[in-house]
Parts: C-alpha cells; sequence; structure tokens
C-alpha cells in the first residue's frame, strides 16, 4: 500500500468511526503516520479526501456486496444473496468499517452540515433501492414472486430494513441482532414467493 492508499484507507477508518466533520487531518496525518507534506501531496483538502475516501468505500462495498450474484440464477434469490453478503461480508468488516456503514454515517452527519457531500453518498442509496427494485421486478415477472405482490412496497420494505440494521449494528456491534433483522427480510422475501 502506498502513502496515497494508506491516507485512503485510514481516512475511511476514522470516518467509518467518528464521522467527516469530528475527524480531523491531523488524525487521519496520525493514523497514516505521514506528516503535513505527505498529506498535502496527494490531497489539496479533506474534502478532495472524502472523494478519493467514497471511491474506495464504494469499491468495497461492490466487492463485498456483489460477490455471487451473477452465479445466482433467478432474481429473488439475487436479493437473498445481497442480504447475506451485506451482512456477512460487509457490514461485519471490522477491518474497513470498524464504526460500521461509513455511508450511513456520512449521510446522517452531513445532510444539513454539507449537503453537496450528502447528496454524493445519497446516489448509492438510490442505486442500490433501483438494484432491488429491479431484481424484485424481474422476478415478479419470472414467477418467482406472487403475481399479487406490489414490488415498490417490498422494495422499500427491504431497503429500509436493510439501512435499519446497517443502523442497529453499528450501534450495538451485535451479530446476533443482525443476523436476525437479515433472516426476518430473507423470511419476507420467501412468503412473497409463491
Amino acid at each position: 500500500m502506498n502513502l496515497k492508499e494508506k491516507i485512503i484507507h485510514e481516512a475511511l477508518r476514522l470516518f467509518s468511526l467518528k464521522g467527516f466533520s469530528n475527524t480531523s487531518i491531523h488524525d487521519i496525518m496520525k493514523a497514516a503516520e505521514t506528516s503535513k507534506g505527505g498529506f498535502y501531496n496527494h490531497f489539496k483538502s479533506k474534502e478532495e479526501l472524502f472523494f478519493e475516501v467514497l471511491k474506495e468505500a464504494r469499491r468495497i462495498w461492490r466487492q463485498r456486496n456483489l460477490a455471487g450474484l451473477n452465479e445466482t440464477g433467478e432474481s429473488v434469490e439475487k436479493v437473498e444473496k445481497l442480504l447475506k453478503n451485506y451482512s456477512n461480508h460487509y457490514l461485519k468488516d471490522a477491518v474497513n468499517f470498524p464504526g460500521g456503514c461509513v455511508f450511513i454515517t456520512l449521510s446522517a452527519e452531513l445532510n444539513d452540515q454539507c449537503p453537496h457531500l450528502s447528496r454524493e453518498i445519497d446516489k448509492g442509496f438510490e442505486g442500490l433501492k433501483n438494484m432491488i427494485a429491479r431484481f424484485l421486478k424481474n422476478g415478479k415477472e419470472s414467477g418467482a414472486l406472487k403475481k399479487e405482490i406490489d414490488t415498490a412496497d417490498a422494495t422499500e420494505l427491504i431497503f429500509n430494513g436493510m439501512l435499519g440494521a446497517s443502523i442497529r449494528y453499528s450501534a450495538s456491534k451485535s451479530s446476533l441482532e443482525l443476523d436476525r433483522t437479515i433472516n426476518s427480510l430473507i423470511g419476507y422475501l420467501e412468503n412473497l414467493k409463491p
């Protein structure tokens, strides 16, 4: 890992724990074991670093959450796989996200303070929601879901259940509680099948 990557990695960890505003450049430099020159050689500002951290967080999110989805045949099974990946390979990743889901942490903090940064995070939430909606719509069209299911309502429930699970896990760090929530969402999906 070169110095730029180390700064991004340590900033990601700190943003997950403390948020953007409560993480100083000094905190980041100390965690990355670098000087002001080392930091400013790679980033003009903390906001520029924010966008690099966001890009890295998204890369990790995709890697962890989308793993195996292409090998999963049916659309509803893809949602179930996504939920399992989200719990087991993303939320429980204490190495990269010791404070929990960095997107939740930053979204809650930045909505009022830095709305332009919060909007960048919201793009990811919208992408996730649209992906779930697409999977459920395809599942309904293929007959994997009951015909009377309102996929928009099901999408809202699953999406908001995932966000709720993130918030609760960030607060409690209880794997049992997280597993119970994710298993409830999977059980809900099972009940939508004919």
